[in-house]
């Protein structure tokens, strides 16, 4: 048994090396190359849509999603305070204002009662965040969005294979945008996908991925673009991992089980909830302790450290950072600071987690002894 768990670690395997090592020989490093093309349609494939764009992170495929849906200054954009800092500042990369909304305590996805009211004329979007691998409520988003005319993007970053109401996360809006960082479901390195069955979407979005150049006049720019490319090494590995991705999925849901059969029993802590219209990927596994506030949550994550568990916290809220207007969002400024992340990657075994489970235990009782 290793002396430490980290939070996430990729699992790389011979195939994830043979891929790549392929790619290398190819001689095709760059943004080309028939990786690129195989992870695209793979992945379209996997999510349900007719398409998929490689980008070169998930903030940039929040930011092309954008662009290519025309979201500008002036223009509003709903998403959950309880999020990584990429969804809102990919809105404000465009000018248009992320306006932050509470989130469900259940799901710690983005409140559709919060969404509703917080629309205004100028809104043109909301961007739900699966968050840690729960899917958001998308059919009462996607009602809500229908009724005002507004544009539905999915922030799954943090989701692949999720699944609401049958139907997987990316396929569920207007487009759905992924990261596959190194901690992700699966990873490329880097990188990120956009998908989507807007055919028009797609190609706008292909065009100004690669600085907008004319596709039949090379070299030729009529409007400004960015570079926004993944490389067929990353794509490469990323094949790998997506032709693994059944494998991760069936272990993150046995890791979960034994979470819970280690952990679940206690009064004081709360883990991962499912809504029973969801199925949920589990990319992180959640602890709360209510009543945890930041200074009791920091020494319960310095006494886990010294067991050998690395933990994380739950991201603070997006309207707390300097740079956005505070918002009224009490779920979320209640959760916030009483969750962790526990170790949740795919190579830890059943007695892992029951030692994790056991030190974790032992460093709440040492934290919140009375």
């Amino acid at each position: 048994m290793t002396s430490f768990f980290p939070v996430s670690q990729p699992s790389i395997g011979d195939k994830e090396i043979a891929y790549v090592s392929d790619a290398v020989r190819s001689g095709w490093v760059s943004s080309l190359g028939r990786y690129i093309e195989d992870f695209e349609r793979q992945f379209a494939a996997f999510c349900g849509t007719r398409f998929a764009l490689t980008t070169s992170n998930g903030t940039t495929a929040i930011h092309l999603a954008l662009v290519a849906l025309g979201i500008k200054a002036g223009d509003e954009v709903i998403v959950p305070d309880l999020t990584f800092i990429a969804t809102a500042n990919a809105v404000a990369y465009t000018g248009a204002t992320p306006v932050m909304v509470d989130i469900d305590a259940d799901t710690l996805c983005i409140s559709p009662a919060a969404a509703k009211r917080a629309i205004t004329p100028r809104t043109r979007a909301i961007m739900p965040v699966h968050l840690y691998g729960h899917p958001a409520d998308m059919e009462a988003i996607n009602a809500i969005a229908k009724d005002h005319g507004l544009v539905v993007i999915e922030d799954a970053a943090e989701a692949h294979g999720a699944e609401c109401h049958g139907k997987r996360v990316g396929s569920l809006g207007r487009c759905g945008v992924f990261s596959f960082y190194g901690n992700k479901v699966i990873t490329s390195g880097e990188g990120g996908m956009i998908t989507t069955d807007d055919e028009l979407l797609y190609l706008t979005a292909k065009r100004l991925r690669d600085h907008a150049m004319s596709p039949t006049k090379r070299y030729w720019h009529e409007e400004i673009g960015y570079n926004y490319r993944m490389t067929n090494l990353q794509a490469a590995l990323g094949v790998a991992q997506l032709e693994r991705i059944d494998e991760f999925m069936t272990r993150r849901r046995d890791i979960m089980d034994w979470y819970r059969a280690g952990l679940g029993h206690r009064s004081d802590v709360r883990l991962n909830r499912d809504a029973p219209w969801a199925r949920n990927a589990y990319w992180m596994v959640c602890m709360e302790r209510p009543g945890m506030d930041d200074e009791s949550r920091q020494q319960f994550m310095k006494n886990l450290r010294a067991r050998g568990i690395d933990s994380r916290p739950y991201f603070y809220p997006a309207s707390d950072m300097p740079m956005y207007p505070n918002a009224d969002t009490p779920q979320t400024h209640g959760i916030s600071h009483s969750g962790i992340n526990l170790p949740s990657y795919v190579d830890l075994g059943r007695e892992d987690v029951q030692h994790i489970c056991r030190q974790t235990e032992m460093a709440l009782e040492e934290t919140f002894a009375r």
